[in-house]
């Protein structure tokens, strides 16, 4: 479908929310096919792990394998949440909650083949889908999850305060490609040529932002719908050098590093874009993991860097302060 048709009422009523299970697919998806340097180094942490696993569970290798066709995500994995302010396991059960039937209904309508391998037949097929989330989750998102979470309610923060100065065109035309407001309660939720599906006046409908390249919906018919998209500046660049701000703060070479750290970096990737020594740039990332404003992490035979929460703060306050520009969206 190419946009959905929604009342003024349910428009009215619909909710952004932050969704652990949502970020935890997305995080999925950059296991399977990164998109980008994030995604890359989040595949390059875990993928051995993540390979093992499911070399040790064949049916949610499966699941994994028929939950993707070209322009398609497998319903049950961009499942819309029943609410916000949810914790995974909460969210989790809603998988579960699917049953064995509707996940393999669900894994045929995404799979390329249109088939569904013998052991997809077996008992427990939505256990394990809930069990490959789980996996992901627990080895890949929870000990990132309180910095992940600060950016996806601060996007929340920004799309509210944003829609009650400019209205939902405003907002909706800035959820990522594809996505606009084009009249006549129309949303434009992608670009095939397919009917407009229309949404019942009850039915709930949520706006949840991601870490990712995100450019899903989801439904669970006939009453639940999401919007999933890409948080705010999440991958966009900062655009300029170092603020005076920020160099003050930290010191002109520190304001530089952090600058170039819009994306996982390494040490000798850091040295060839801002033309510091070698040495240098490893006593000033020194500082800088110890000040809690980058964090680093192996991939292969590099150690990649890149900036915290806290990091983005400072360098967003100290190229965008009093600029009057709105966040753009990676989208």
């Amino acid at each position: 479908m190419g946009t959905w048709q929604i009342s003024a009422d349910l428009l009215a009523r619909s909710r952004f929310v932050v969704s652990p299970r949502i970020e935890t697919a997305g995080a999925l998806n950059d296991l399977v096919r990164p998109s980008d340097p994030e995604g890359r180094a989040l595949a390059a942490a875990h993928g051995e792990a993540f390979r093992g696993m499911l070399e040790a569970h064949p049916v949610r290798r499966a699941v994994l394998d028929h939950s993707w066709r070209k322009g398609w995500i497998s319903d049950w994995l961009c499942l819309p949440p029943a609410a916000g302010g949810r914790t995974f396991e909460e969210e989790l059960g809603d998988v579960r909650a699917l049953g064995d039937d509707l996940v393999r209904v669900q894994l045929a309508e995404s799979s390329s083949t249109g088939r569904l391998p013998e052991v997809l037949g077996r008992d427990g097929v939505a256990e394990e889908a809930a069990q490959l989330l789980q996996w992901v989750w627990t080895h890949v998102l929870a000990t990132d999850w309180a910095r992940r979470e600060r950016i996806l309610r601060a996007d929340v923060v920004s799309r509210t305060s944003r829609l009650a100065t400019h209205g939902w065109a405003a907002v909706l035309r800035d959820l990522g490609r594809d996505r606009e407001w084009v009249g006549k309660g129309h949303l434009r939720i992608n670009n095939y040529d397919l009917p407009s599906r229309v949404l019942p006046d009850d039915a709930d409908l949520l706006f949840v932002p991601v870490n990712h390249r995100a450019r899903w919906v989801g439904w669970l018919l006939p009453s639940r719908y999401a919007v999933y998209y890409p948080v705010a500046g999440a991958l966009a660049p900062v655009s300029g050098g170092a603020a005076d701000g920020l160099e003050r703060l930290v010191g002109r070479s520190r304001a530089r590093l952090l600058s170039a750290l819009e994306t996982p970096c390494s040490t000798s990737g850091l040295v060839a874009t801002t033309g510091m020594p070698l040495g240098s740039v490893g006593d000033h990332l020194k500082v800088l993991l110890a000040a809690g404003v980058v964090l680093r992490r192996r991939s292969g035979r590099e150690v990649l860097y890149w900036r915290t929460a806290l990091g983005d703060a400072l360098v967003a306050s100290g190229t965008g302060a009093g600029s009057g520009t709105e966040p753009r969206s990676s989208g």
